[in-house]
């Protein structure tokens, strides 16, 4: 087995296999798989390993990427400390390859290499004076154009002149300028007779040689600004009417002011090439220059020192140039090396990069040790995925060129990666393991960085052989993407970058191999569950169009993720000189589980007017990707796409998308990162976006999460509103409780119920009412939350000690008042105290809002008060049914007994009414009003509902408990009724009445002939005379009377003299009867 692991280790090219793990900050040998040496230094942060294998650089920054690290930059005092310590060890005293910080990777072209030496000038920083002026005698220019090469000095951000002409009769006749930007470019300008045409052309601020052509033409005005052999800028309506002037001078690096003289705004660099033609150049002949082709037209000025004078500052230095210089900029001009030290002070050279050299790789300690930890843990017990391997492996081993430096043909990537397809199918069941993770990423770097062109003692591969390669390639990326694997990019995150670096791997594929795949086709798509690359090939002539590439197709065949390079681009690319376009599309599905949720996305918002929160941000959809090869040159071009969005909006968030794109040069060391410079949106629809991009990469939609927020106005008008909403709904609590207080409501349980359901719902609006301004001092917000929480927990519960009294009252009535009132007591005030005490005991930190006195609803404090809520409501539904079921039992059986006719039905409904009117209008009052109270943050419109219905809050409680409560009623009719009665006594009564006797108030009932209850009352006078008196109280009248009858003897005869009292206004009058 272990002789097999060996082989298996080596095929993955995991070079850094430790034999223990150092226990200091210094240098220690470890072995590589093939028994060499190789040195590691660790430093507090990172670790170094010096690779005596020789290498082109390219090859040896594609070995630093393989173990996921980089070629040292020596920018750091760590960097110089680490890479001294090793050369020192090692003994090495040759120069070493290094990074360049200051220049960013180039993507490797298969071009013959031209190296040209140039004179140039060198405008120095120390000195503003510095100028060079041409030495010849200029015609009246008709056309024109001027071609420069120039190496900005990038510490440089002033307005420069590159270069000037000016006639006697006029100054600003012909000019360049350049300035930096704020994104680090250089934009360039003409000036044409005077007028200043904008900045728009531009090339970066990287210390580079960059190739400037500039060109006019009087006939029809056009003119063009060309920078590395590309358009950038172009127009037309200058002045037509003249030629340029004859007889001028040109300068170089300065501006005139004056003819000859008055130099301002001075330039700052390297200055080489400059030629001058009395025609404005076409596309493909910039294209020529660019390229370092000669020019079969005649030049008016060709580049020599000769016919220039320039001030003292101004030297002569010597320029190593490559050309075409626009692709590869880096290795064009050579490649750094760590020549030598001196001083303790590391001396930096540049070298030619196919040169094989040493070279240094670092990383960070954490990566190392990590990586480390796992070729440790498959050593001692390799997976599944490992073994089946090594058994393939053992059969095929001879076919192998084991190499240090890795795979070397493409004939050793495609059999490792059709073992390792075989591999992953034989053990899908046992799925991979994070250490085999690492090991197929870095077989995915090592194939993506074979040489195209195969060794000459192997045959050329068929068409089919680099088809089935690239499938496999796509097979094994798929596998390591898919979502089945989230959890593993986490258990890897330390090692490797992220899923972004399948995608590099996958784009430097496509793109080296494209010529091969497009050999004998011009399509070809390989799909696969999480991928699907299309490569398209087409000549390109006048009319060429572009082609659409979208995502696999969904069910609802609608809103697809698709990606296209626009008509008007394609034909530049035509015009450009270009002859053969490829257009290689990739389309990733999986790759927004595989980042992790909780790492959000830096990024500015884009709604900065206070209406909502922003949150943060996160990848919202698919990955889709566009190269553009012209000439199977990689050629930057703008794209527009459209993806659909793929996240869930949580409750309470909204979402505005972000058109972005992964930078693999933002943040190297973490692999890259999102960037949105150059990118637009275009559309926004609902569950996609349309985008615009002026460059060619891998494209996704970031969604930008808020926080549903309130405008000002909005937030105002809340403010006030629930100021008097609270304050009326308190009023109307207020009067219920007064009035129980004022009308003598006979005490009762129902009534002790009603008061502390009053006073709890009453404290706490007035705590609503005061939360506002409690909100300007966290102590005093955080003690009115738990005041709100508290009374308005208390109202819940006493309207579920209704419901329980409603159920004794009806259901179960074997319990004593006594012992009821008790357990009311508790239930009503005890249990909200133990909800809130409990509550603030486990959750003190995430109790209240950030922004506001209530309870915390993104965290689950806020089910301290939604959960009892629900189980009142839930309790209280439950009581009125039964209660609802009994009375209505009960009153059709008393009906059936007495009187089974229609009024007895009324009778049944007046009396279920009656019975369960009070918790049947509360339970959906309270319910509903707290139902938005909590869902208040979700919309204004419901914060606007929740204001009104608890504004009457009050009122309800108010005409329940109070205008329709019998009890307060008959309260109010008795105080009426004493009133009258004692007006009538002291004013109304005959003077025969005896006042030292009252007359006992009698009852009709609803028959007013029949009393329904009679009580007389007789009074003895003096022997001569004797008055009997009786008085009814009729209550069948729907305004009060009062008989009085009185009976005296007359005559011998006994006489009763009836007297009514009716008010006036009714049909009926009673009228005295003798």
């Amino acid at each position: 087995m272990t002789g097999a692991l060996y082989v298996g280790l080596i095929l993955f090219s995991i070079v850094v296999i430790c034999e223990s793990e150092p226990t200091h900050a210094g240098p220690h040998r470890v072995g590589d798989s093939h028994g060499q040496s190789r040195l590691v230094h660790l430093t507090s942060h990172w670790a170094f390993q010096l690779v005596n294998d020789s290498l082109a650089f390219s090859r040896a920054d594609s070995f630093c990427r393989g173990q996921f690290s980089s070629l040292a930059t020596m920018d750091q005092s760590d960097d110089q400390e680490g890479a001294l310590e090793l050369l020192r060890q090692a003994a090495l005293h040759s120069p070493v390859w290094i990074k360049d910080p200051n220049k960013a990777a180039s993507k490797p072209l298969a071009l013959s290499k031209q190296y040209l030496q140039f004179s140039a000038l060198n405008f120095p920083k120390e000195s503003s004076q510095g100028f060079a002026r041409v030495n010849m005698s200029f015609p009246a220019l008709s056309s024109v154009s001027v071609c420069v090469r120039v190496q900005w000095d990038p510490e440089w951000n002033e307005v420069s002149t590159i270069f000037s002409y000016a006639a006697p009769v006029f100054t600003n006749e012909f000019q360049l300028r350049g300035q930096v930007d704020m994104q680090g470019r250089i934009l360039l300008a003409l000036i044409i007779h005077g007028k200043h045409l904008p900045y728009k052309a531009s090339f970066p601020n990287d210390g580079m040689w960059h190739h400037i052509c500039v060109t006019w033409r009087r006939s029809s005005g056009h003119w063009a600004i060309y920078v590395d052999g590309d358009r950038k800028d172009t127009g037309s309506g200058t002045d037509t009417s003249r030629d340029i002037h004859a007889d001028g001078i040109l300068i170089l690096g300065q501006d005139q002011d004056s003819f000859g003289g008055n130099f301002t705004e001075p330039f700052l660099g390297n200055i080489t090439d400059l030629n001058v033609w009395n025609m404005s150049l076409e596309t493909r002949h910039v294209r020529a220059l660019n390229s370092c082709s000669p020019m079969t037209q005649e030049v008016l000025f060709s580049w020599s020192l000769d016919h220039l004078s320039s001030h003292p500052v101004v030297k002569e230095v010597q320029a190593l140039l490559f050309c075409p210089a626009v692709h590869q900029q880096m290795e064009l001009q050579g490649c750094r090396t760590l020549q030598s030290w001196s001083d303790q002070l590391p001396l930096f050279s540049l070298r030619d990069c196919s040169e094989p050299l040493p070279f240094i790789c670092r990383s960070s300690r954490e990566r190392y040790l990590k990586m480390k930890q796992m070729n440790d843990a498959q050593s001692s017990q390799p997976s599944a995925f490992m073994n089946h391997l090594m058994k393939l492996s053992n059969k095929s081993q001879a076919a192998f060129g084991q190499q240090p430096s890795g795979l070397s043909s493409l004939a050793e990537a495609s059999v490792l990666l059709d073992m390792s397809v075989q591999a992953l199918e034989d053990t899908q069941q046992e799925g991979l393991q994070p250490a085999d993770m690492v090991s197929l990423i870095q077989l995915l770097s090592l194939a993506a960085d074979v040489p195209t062109q195969p060794p000459s003692d192997a045959t050329n591969r068929s068409q089919d052989s680099i088809q089935e390669l690239s499938q496999h390639f796509i097979s094994v990326a798929d596998t390591i993407i898919s979502e089945d694997n989230t959890f593993k990019w986490q258990a890897i995150k330390e090692v490797v970058n992220g899923p972004m670096d399948v995608v590099k791997s996958i784009d430097r594929m496509v793109t080296s191999l494209s010529p091969r795949l497009m050999a004998e086709t011009d399509h070809l798509t390989i799909h696969s569950p999480n991928i699907k690359l299309k490569v398209q090939q087409q000549s390109l002539q006048e009319g060429s169009r572009g082609s659409s590439f979208c995502g696999p197709d969904t069910e609802k065949h609608t809103n697809l993720d698709c990606i296209s390079v626009p008509h008007q681009k394609i034909q530049d690319l035509h015009n450009n000189g270009f002859h053969k376009l490829t257009l290689v599309n990739t389309w990733y599905g999986s790759l927004r589980p595989l980042f992790n949720p909780e790492e959000n996305i830096t990024m500015v918002p884009t709604v900065t007017d206070g209406s909502q929160r922003y949150l943060g941000t996160i990848l919202g959809s698919s990955v889709i990707s566009t190269t553009v090869l012209g000439d199977n040159q990689p050629v930057s071009t703008a794209v527009h796409f459209q993806l659909q969005h793929r996240a869930q909006n949580p409750t309470g968030t909204v979402y505005d998308p972000v058109c972005a794109f992964w930078d693999f040069n933002l943040t190297p060391e973490a692999g890259g990162w999102w960037n949105t410079k150059g990118c637009e949106v275009v559309s926004k629809q609902y569950g996609y976006t349309v985008c615009y991009c002026n460059h060619t990469t891998n494209f996704a939609l970031l969604l930008q999460v808020y926080e549903a927020q309130r405008s000002p106005e909005n937030e105002k008008a809340l403010q006030v509103l629930t100021f008097i909403g609270c304050g009326v709904s308190l009023c109307g609590l207020l009067f219920t409780f007064i009035l129980f207080i004022a009308v003598g409501v006979p005490k009762s349980d129902r009534t002790t119920v009603h008061k502390n359901l009053i006073v709890s719902l009453g404290i706490a609006e007035l705590l609503l009412m005061c939360s506002n301004w409690a909100s300007a001092n966290e102590a005093s917000c955080f003690v009115v939350t738990a005041l709100l929480h508290l009374f308005f927990m208390a109202s819940f519960s006493w309207m579920l000690v209704e419901g329980l009294l409603l159920w004794s009252k009806v259901v179960s009535v074997n319990i004593s008042e006594d012992r009821r009132m008790k357990l009311y007591y508790i239930i009503g005030w005890g249990l909200p105290v133990l909800i809130v005490g409990v509550t603030l005991a486990v959750s003190v930190d995430e109790y209240k809002a950030d922004d506001h006195c209530w309870l915390n609803v993104k965290t689950d404090t806020i089910w301290a008060f939604v959960g009892p809520v629900i189980f009142v409501l839930a309790v209280n539904a439950v009581v009125l049914c039964r209660v609802v079921m009994v009375t209505v039992s009960s009153a059709r059986r008393r009906a059936k007994m007495l009187s089974p006719s229609s009024a007895s039905k009324m009778q049944t409904f007046d009396l279920t009414w009656a019975v369960t009117r009070p918790v049947l209008i509360l339970l959906p009052v309270l319910g509903l009003t707290w139902l938005c109270g909590v869902l208040v943050h979700l919309s204004v419109v419901v914060a606007y509902v929740f204001i009104a219905l608890n504004a009457f809050q009050g009122l309800y409680i108010f005409l329940v408990y109070a205008v329709y409560n019998s009890e307060v009623r008959n309260a109010i009719k008795r105080i009426k009724e004493k009133r009258k009665a004692l007006s009538f006594t002291n004013c109304s009564q005959p003077t025969s009445f005896l006042p030292s006797q009252r007359a006992p108030i009698t009852s009709w009932g609803r028959s007013p002939p029949t009393p329904s209850s009679l009580e007389t009352s007789e009074t003895s006078g003096p022997p001569s005379s004797t008055s009997n008196s009786l008085v009814i109280k009729n209550e069948s009248f729907r305004k009060e009377s009062f008989v009085s009858f009185s009976l005296k003897p007359a005559s011998g005869n006994q006489v009763v003299q009836l007297t009514g009292f009716k008010p006036s206004g009714g049909h009926n009058r009673w009228s005295p009867y003798f």
